[in-house]
């Protein structure tokens, strides 16, 4: 048995609630993590997981040993990553999550830099605006906007989304040019809804004018979940967006989206970056981190300091 593996599957199964969650993010068979478990438990001559068909719970032992291997495993990272080599090149893989307009419009051009300063680190990224279990997935970070629910996280904030209200001229063509934020809510005029697929939930945007405020959430005819899909279906004039300036700078400047409502404005959206709080930040987590930093301080720099 090498015992690094084992206890590797032990922690791996302990995070994910069951051998096969566990066999599936260690790229393994779930005989072989089980194997790997009951050899550790074998050798150390203790129950670390009491299993029935149903389910899997950890016993106190196995709760206290888990404890010690997690930093024990992080100990062995940093003796890695400490090493002149390991420090000037991080490596590995990173499993990240990110938007999906984010990855088109920013990660995407920007990643050739990124591999080019660092060649071995290897990125399986999920590309998704859904709710991402960053521990039973076994995924290192996720990048998303909004309030964070998950209180347990560690996060960073990292940029803010600046919103703005845009429709495309054929859409204006076709039922008028609103001017007041309130004329949304009229039955000829649509919005392209959005579900946030945390909640399922349509969102509600507040809008400011002067000592004026108004929650507006519209009618629609089409609602999505994903920012790509969202951007194309008001381009095609199925109604009205609010769009962070990323995603509307380029569009707008062509002509293919008219922004509405200049006059009011719209709280920023703050984005995080958020990771398991037991999870060792690894040089190669580290440089990802900062890199992200980077690139939202040029397309979305910081501009309030809101509690996580």
């Amino acid at each position: 048995m090498d015992r690094f593996d084992a206890m590797q599957a032990f922690v791996r199964v302990v995070e994910a609630g069951s051998f096969t969650k566990a066999a599936q993010t260690l790229h393994m068979s779930k005989t072989s993590v089980t194997q790997l478990v009951q050899q550790l438990e074998a050798r150390l001559r203790v129950r670390l997981l009491n299993r029935t068909t149903r389910k899997l719970a950890v016993t106190a032992d196995g709760a206290a040993y888990y404890e010690r291997v997690v930093r024990l495993l992080a100990d062995m990272d940093d003796a890695e990553t400490s090493l002149s080599s390991a420090s000037a090149a991080p490596k590995g893989r990173l499993r990240v999550d990110v938007p999906s307009p984010l990855a088109r419009m920013i990660l995407m051009p920007a990643l050739p830099a990124f591999h080019a300063q660092y060649p071995d680190i290897q990125f399986d990224m999920g590309v998704s605006d859904r709710m991402v279990d960053l521990i039973g997935e076994n995924v290192d970070c996720v990048v998303r906007g909004g309030a964070l629910t998950d209180q347990s996280l560690m996060a960073r904030h990292v940029g803010d989304l600046q919103l703005r209200v845009y429709a495309a001229p054929n859409y204006l063509q076709r039922a008028g040019t609103p001017s007041h934020p309130q004329e949304l809510e009229d039955s000829h005029h649509r919005i392209v809804g959005f579900h946030w697929a945390r909640s399922g939930k349509a969102f509600r945007y507040a809008m400011h004018r002067d000592n004026e405020s108004i929650d507006v959430q519209g009618r629609y005819v089409l609602a999505v979940d994903d920012g790509n899909a969202y951007l194309a279906a008001g381009l095609a004039g199925m109604g009205v967006l609010w769009l962070p300036d990323y995603m509307a700078k380029a569009h707008a400047a062509s002509g293919e989206l008219i922004p509405l409502f200049q006059d009011w404005r719209m709280e920023p959206m703050p984005m995080y970056l958020a990771f398991p709080p037991n999870r060792h930040v690894s040089r190669k987590l580290r440089v990802f981190i900062d890199w992200i930093a980077e690139l939202m301080a040029r397309h979305a720099p910081i501009t309030t300091r809101p509690d996580p």
